[in-house]
Order: structure tokens, then C-alpha cells, then sequence
């Protein structure tokens, strides 16, 4: 039986993760996971270190949810349950900190457990951690768009050949304008987005949080009013999750 705190738990989690579409997303992703096994305690130190290496923004802490991530499980009631007494017993020798952020519960390595992994690791005593999360999600996307692009280019194609006959006629209203207009912008930022999963998102290493800054080279050479509309632009085009499920035209 589900107790209340791991209830709480997955909807804080539920929650923080950026709308439904998104977590449907998670859950794609989430398929190569495993189920729950028991693992070391240094892996699960190693796996919060990674994990709040991997934050966008450090001193925040990490969930439950970001731990089984990077332990390679599947996050749920029943990892937690099996997890939380190992990390109940770190927080008692002191190689964990527990705290609140937003309202949600998370860990915080401390000095004590980054001194105990890095000896644990001269002895080579710690495992390899599974796959990253942010290195899963830049392959499924740039898998995906590999799938996905030929077929936004003949949609961003169709509405301009539509918006050519809409030139050449005489006859076409405002909303006609205004209709292809969101077939356009929506067209050409689906490829925009596919090209950059595909051609221009960098492989994401261990070392550092994989953040967008929705610049790429040259940007550097812009004036801050260019920039900011690039930047603008920009926003959202690592998300998958915005594509459509499939193409209108297959």
C-alpha cells in the first residue's frame, strides 16, 4: 500500500516536471529504465553528486525522483519505498543532508559523503552509473528528429505553396491570412527545432549541467536587443514534447 509521503512525493515530482505533455514525454524516455535493485551505497552518493551536477541551477538540491533517474530506475512508490530507508541510513552518518525546496523534500551531498565517495573511488570501489538523463534525452531527440524531419520540411513546404496561392488571389479574406500565418510560424519552428536535435544540440557530457542557452556560434557578435530576439526565437527548441505525434501529411 502507497503510503501518503510517497504520494506526495510523486505529485511533487508529477508536478515539477512542466505540464502533462511533458511527463508524457519523461514516461517515453523513462521506457529503457529498469525496475528497482539494491545497490551500494556509493553508487547512490555517486548518483546525487551526478544528479546535482546536472541541475540548472546548484544548491537546489535533488528529488527522489532525479536519484532513481540516474540510478537507472524507474521512479514510482516502489523504488521509493525501497530507497528511502539506504537514504534515511546516509542522513544518519552524515554522508546526506535532507531539506525542503518549494515545498519538496531533496538531498544535498555533504562534505563528509564527497569525502567517503572520492576514497571509495580511489579504491575503485564504485560502479559505473547508468546513462545520464540529460544524455537520454539528447539522443531520443536527436533520434527523433531524425525520423521526423523530412516530414516537418513537406508540412513547412504544403503552407507555403498555400500561402503562394493565397498571394495570388484576389479573392482571400483576413482570416485566411491569419490562418495560414500560425501554419507557417508553427511549420518553420518544428524545423528550426528538429535541426537543431539533429545538427546542432552537442553531445552532453557527465562534467556539467546541459542547459540551452538558445545561442549558438556568432551569436556572441549580436547587440543585446538582436540577441534578446534570437534568444526569444529560441525558446522551447529542445522540446520534443511540442511536436505533434504525427504528421499530418503521412
Amino acid at each position: 500500500m502507497t503510503s501518503d509521503a510517497d504520494k506526495q512525493q510523486d505529485r511533487s515530482d508529477g508536478e515539477s516536471s512542466g505540464g502533462a505533455t511533458r511527463a508524457r514525454n519523461q514516461r517515453r524516455l523513462g521506457s529503457e529504465l529498469g525496475r528497482f535493485e539494491p545497490v551500494s551505497d556509493a553508487i547512490v552518493l555517486a548518483a546525487v553528486e551526478r544528479a546535482e551536477r546536472h541541475r540548472e541551477r546548484e544548491g537546489e538540491g535533488v528529488m527522489m525522483s532525479d536519484i532513481a533517474e540516474h540510478l537507472g530506475f524507474v521512479h514510482g512508490s516502489w523504488t521509493t519505498r525501497r530507497l528511502r530507508p539506504q537514504i534515511d541510513a546516509l542522513i544518519a552518518e552524515g554522508s546526506l543532508a535532507r531539506s525542503r525546496s518549494l515545498g519538496v523534500v531533496v538531498w544535498d551531498l555533504t562534505a563528509v559523503g564527497s569525502g567517503g565517495l572520492e576514497r571509495t573511488r580511489r579504491a575503485g570501489e564504485v560502479e559505473e552509473l547508468p546513462e545520464a538523463p540529460q544524455h537520454r534525452a539528447w539522443r531520443h531527440a536527436r533520434a527523433t528528429a531524425g525520423e521526423r524531419i523530412d516530414g516537418f520540411r513537406a508540412q513547412a513546404r504544403e503552407a507555403l505553396e498555400d500561402a503562394a496561392m493565397l498571394l495570388d488571389s484576389e479573392d482571400a479574406g483576413s482570416d485566411a491570412w491569419f490562418g495560414i500565418a500560425e501554419r507557417l510560424r508553427a511549420a518553420c519552428w518544428r524545423v528550426g527545432s528538429a535541426t537543431h536535435c539533429l545538427r546542432e544540440w552537442r553531445e552532453p557530457d557527465d562534467a556539467r549541467a546541459d542547459v540551452d542557452d538558445r545561442c549558438d556560434t556568432g551569436d556572441d557578435m549580436l547587440d543585446s536587443e538582436e540577441l534578446g530576439g534570437v534568444r526569444y526565437r529560441c525558446t522551447g527548441r529542445r522540446g520534443v514534447w511540442r511536436w505533434p505525434k504525427s504528421d499530418p501529411l503521412d
